[in-house]
């Protein structure tokens, strides 16, 4: 199967680089592509943000990917899953992984997540898409719990119907104290990041944007608050049903 690696914390993030290699360990053909920069909060956006001339697509090389296909987009993630799916990396992918994302992705503001974003269109073109995103609070984000993490997630979504989108979320805790990875519902309360920018220049920070609600019993942000690594199957845009019109002709 073939894997598109790609982010919404940009090419530079060690996350990008975990899941690539997570990836690699469990037998994919994997291709990275992530944007230049900081494209968090941007959900399934379209947008192209070439800069200073830059081209939209430049190759480019990580440490620790030797030999591994590594390009720098002027994109949001979304887009960068769209182009893959339409070869502009190489051959399309089977599997759209995203992240691993430098703060958590839960409840309700899941919408707003490039890192989301990313698998959730995947799943709507008919590909798997994984999201992963990392609890950070006080100290350095713990990569080595992630990559701890991964080989869990990924059998359950590469062996699952095509269209298949998973949403998961690792505490921040040592990967000694890491539990089992745990189903959890969207709790309604959430958390997102979102770009945020000076008078005169462009974004230039992230800020942790937080959905208010309960983190009810079993959903996501109770499970993580307890120390224990969630998974939640998200649905890609169709249809809710129900008429509020006449029928169709036949």
């Amino acid at each position: 199967m073939r894997a598109l690696i790609t982010n919404d914390d940009g090419i530079g993030s060690e996350g990008l680089v975990v899941l690539a290699l997570a990836a690699v360990e469990a037998g994919l053909e994997v291709t990275v592509a992530a944007p230049h920069t900081e494209a968090s909060g941007t959900g399934a956006g379209l947008t192209v943000v070439p800069e200073d001339g830059r081209s939209v697509v430049e190759k480019t090389t990580l440490d620790g990917l030797d030999g591994i296909p590594c390009f720098t987009v002027t994109a949001h993630p979304a887009f960068i899953t769209l182009a893959a799916i339409g070869g502009t990396f190489g051959p399309a992918p089977d599997v759209v992984l995203s992240g691993v994302n430098r703060g958590a992705n839960t409840g309700r503001a899941v919408l707003h997540s490039g890192t989301v974003g990313a698998a959730l269109t995947a799943g709507a073109n008919g590909l798997l898409g994984l999201a992963a995103s990392l609890v950070v609070r006080d100290g350095p984000p713990r990569w080595d719990t992630a990559a701890a993490l991964l080989p869990a997630a990924l059998p359950p979504l590469l062996g699952a119907e095509p269209g298949t989108v998973l949403n998961v979320n690792v505490p921040d805790v040592p990967p000694a104290e890491l539990g089992a990875l745990t189903d959890a519902g969207l709790s309604s309360a959430g958390v997102v990041q979102a770009r945020t920018s000076g008078e005169d220049g462009p974004a230039t920070d992230v800020a942790t944007t937080v959905v208010p609600g309960r983190a009810e019993p079993g959903t996501d942000e109770d499970l993580l608050d307890r120390g224990l690594p969630t998974v939640t199957s998200l649905r890609p845009v169709s249809a809710a049903g129900g008429r509020f019109g006449q029928r169709p002709p036949d």
